[in-house]
């Protein structure tokens, strides 16, 4: 194969981002002598303003860390709750039996911003101010707008002007819709973040005693006090067509902490892979990675019919079993240890023929008997706005005509650093698209909410305190134990398929991370996507134009509904690690979208 990109090597350290500049500012730290984790997390808060169509400090991440000197896995949940007034019931008071998509109902407590907290006073070394400077510099001094994220603020610009004032404030300079490449500023949230430094400086002279502060004013001060005020006395056009005051309170934020916890891990060969608990959808690349491991890929050769249907037909497995087993285990209890047990694998991949199921069903464990939702079709109105239609749709990306499934976008950072330590995260939510920004704090609350079930006894079910199922999902493999890759990428349900077979290019076809972010790359559309109006299609799997007409062609005679899209347009996976033969640190980003880059030093 042509590789577009070089494989970018380094000794120093090595970054990879869905935004250059992102890549740029966790380049900086490491050269200002910060670790992984540093760069991270100012790369992470510079993706909240460069890329505010894909996440905020409102919205959720979930971060995947190995610190060397540890020599252990640990996931950071960024993934806040569900306000202790969400209920079900509540939700039937107001005639509403499907999550709504957008609004202030489907926002849980922010949980980017306590994350990133916890991964600078855990585990890094800089001080605040420094991490959060270059996100300041842009918001206040400008970056240039995305293709993206200019054409979700002229969708969305009728919304903004008449009901969403702030966001029309925040994205509508002048009250003219910005073109691409524009300079934009956010002047409001670059003085929220001032205002949390002078807050957290004025409160302690340590770093620690900084983050902390600066926890403290997020989550029980003046921002906390800005959105109770907002949700509690805002009615809100929203995605039911209804205006709505929020559920979420002070309260809410106060009671939340981010959570430090062990991965779930599966040996294979001489990789382990460490993915985040089932209250994300992480758990759903071993089970694939599990089923996998018994198949012969390696004869059946790297982009055939025979791989990408075999590929296909596990996916469909594991993730009949996301959407009826995975859940918060803190509150219903999800049995991975049998999901991941060598017999029941075996089993489920038994179930594997020649051609495409068109019916997969989760497989049973224990004496419970799974179960997946329905979702409800939702009907739009006659003579619907391009806007409401937007905001029926809960993904952040702006689709043309009726939303469809596998569409979608978020943003992610991985880095390596010198001292073999590895951080990646997956940023997410708190999207322009979806819910109106917080007069004069500048940013928008985020709507995971939208994944949750409203429906009794699902693990998914909406319950307060509950997290919501998340799609974001990073991943970290050691290799002979030593530091090897961290990597993740936007994409919605589809990150655990494309990333996947990312990781099945290097491990089983020996490729260079870089290549094998290139790879053309396939996922199936079967199960209902997690984001309104909960959209699937049965047997569809999308494939891009790249793998070939004799590939498409048996892929079809195996009955397979197929999607043929253009070239390169599936996934941004951005990866960071060591190459073990060299030493050397690598960094590798997929060219879709013009967008994602690498640096090393």
């Amino acid at each position: 194969m042509t590789v577009l990109r070089p494989q970018l090597t380094g000794t120093s350290g090595a970054v990879a981002s869905t935004h250059w500049l992102a890549s740029a500012v966790g380049m900086s730290i490491l050269d200002q002598g910060g670790n992984a984790f540093d760069a991270a997390a100012a790369a992470g808060f510079a993706l909240q303003v460069v890329e505010p169509h894909s996440n905020g400090p409102g919205g959720d991440v979930v971060i995947s860390v190995y610190p060397r000197s540890a020599g252990t896995v640990r996931v950071i949940c960024g993934q806040g709750p569900m306000p202790q007034a969400a209920t079900i019931e509540r939700f039937g008071a107001l005639g509403i039996e499907q999550m709504p998509a957008a609004g202030l109902l489907p926002a849980t407590a922010p949980g980017a911003f306590g994350a990133w907290m916890r991964l600078l006073a855990e585990f890094g070394t800089m001080p605040l101010a420094t991490v959060l400077e270059p996100a300041i510099g842009y918001a206040s001094g400008g970056y240039p707008l995305l293709p993206g994220a200019a054409a979700t603020v002229e969708a969305m610009a009728p919304l903004f002007r008449t009901e969403w004032t702030a966001s029309a404030h925040t994205y509508l300079p002048g009250d003219a819709v910005p073109a691409a490449g524009a300079r934009m500023r956010n002047a409001a949230l670059a003085g929220t973040y001032e205002r949390l430094l002078r807050e957290a400086q004025a409160a302690s002279t340590d770093r620690e005693g900084q983050i902390e502060a600066a926890r403290a004013a997020f989550y029980e001060g003046f921002i906390a006090d800005a959105i109770d005020s907002f949700a509690r006395t805002t009615e809100v056009l929203d995605s039911t067509g209804g205006r709505h005051r929020g559920l979420l309170t002070g309260d809410d934020l106060a009671a939340w902490q981010p959570a430090v916890e062990e991965p779930c891990a599966l040996p294979y060969g001489d990789f382990t892979v460490y993915k985040p608990g089932p209250w994300s959808q992480g758990p759903v690349f071993l089970q694939q990675l599990a089923i996998l491991s018994g198949c012969d890929l390696r004869g059946m050769g790297l982009g055939t019919v025979d791989y990408v249907h075999t590929l296909a037909e596990a996916a469909k497995l594991a993730f009949a079993d996301r959407e009826a087993w995975y859940g918060d285990p803190a509150h219903t209890p999800v049995p991975m240890a049998e999901l991941l047990a060598p017999e029941y694998t075996a089993l489920r991949r038994s179930l594997i023929g020649d051609r495409a199921a068109l019916d997969p069903q989760p497989g049973r464990v224990g004496p419970g008997q799974p179960w997946i939702p329905q979702a409800k079709p939702e009907q739009p109105g006659a003579d619907e706005p391009d806007w409401m239609t937007q905001l029926r749709s809960g993904i952040p990306t702006v689709t043309v005509g009726a939303p469809q499934a596998g569409a979608g976008n978020t943003c992610t950072v991985a880095v390596a650093d010198r001292w073999g330590n590895l951080a990646v995260a997956v940023p997410s939510g708190g999207w322009l698209k979806s819910s109106p920004v917080i007069p004069d704090l500048g940013f928008p609350l985020g709507t995971r909410g939208q994944t949750a079930w409203l429906v009794d006894g699902h693990p998914n079910s909406l319950a307060p305190g509950r997290r919501p199922r998340t799609t974001l999902s990073p991943s970290i493999v050691l290799r002979d134990g030593e530091p090897f890759l961290a990597f993740g990428t936007p994409g919605g349900d589809q990150q655990d398929q494309w990333t996947l077979q990312v990781f099945l290019a290097i491990a089983e076809f020996g490729l260079e991370p870089q290549a094998a972010t290139e790879l053309p790359a396939v996922n199936i559309d079967h199960f209902a996507q997690s984001f309104a109006p909960r959209a699937s299609r049965p047997g569809v799997l999308v494939a891009e134009r790249s793998l070939g007409p004799e590939v498409l062609a048996g892929l079809e005679r195996k009955g397979h509904r197929l999607d043929v899209v253009p070239a390169s347009t599936l996934g941004k996976v951005c990866a960071a690690g060591v190459d073990p033969d060299t030493g050397f640190l690598r960094a590798a980003t997929g060219p879709r979208g013009r967008q994602a880059y690498g640096v090393c030093r």
